[in-house]
């Protein structure tokens, strides 16, 4: 697995740009919520740590991962942001619903990217179990919200 020996927490802020002039939307699904809270936490524990101000931090929440696509979208026609970061979890069952999410989720954030100048980053664990969600999401691998925080910074600065 890519991630084994990877902590998904672990950065160096001499290398990221300031966040305080910055404003960010947070998108986050209602689904698997133990997993996107804590997603959620480590990207809201990244911004703030790395300058962006608590009122500059927007969040809304949608029902699931699918929906993301639409909030982010009323996000970015909505609110002045500098980058909105996508949070969800789709954890793999016994039917194919879980590809049909996933592609659907991955390709609506995708467009969304192409479509507007303003960065989508894609926070949405796709795991096979509840175990490699926890274990992302500020488990063993730190946490893949810290990472989209980071990432949405510096795809912020860059859009600047």
């Amino acid at each position: 697995m890519a991630t084994e020996n990877k902590n998904l927490s672990a950065y160096d802020k001499t290398t990221i740009p300031n966040a305080k002039d910055l404003r960010f939307g947070i998108v986050v699904s209602e689904w698997n919520e133990a997993i996107t809270e804590g997603l959620y936490k480590g990207a809201h524990e990244a911004l703030l740590d790395c300058g962006a101000l608590e009122e500059n931090i927007l969040r809304w929440n949608v029902p699931g991962s699918y929906e993301l696509t639409f909030g982010c979208k009323k996000m970015l026609s909505s609110q002045n942001v500098d980058a909105v970061i996508a949070i969800g979890s789709v954890i793999r069952g016994e039917t194919s619903h879980f590809d049909y999410v996933c592609s659907a989720t991955a390709q609506g954030i995708k467009d969304l990217n192409v479509l507007h100048d303003t960065p989508v980053i894609f926070c949405v664990l796709t795991d096979d179990t509840l175990q490699q969600s926890i274990d992302r999401s500020g488990g063993k691998h730190g946490n893949k919200g810290t990472e989209a925080a980071i990432a949405a910074i510096k795809m912020a600065a860059l859009g600047r």
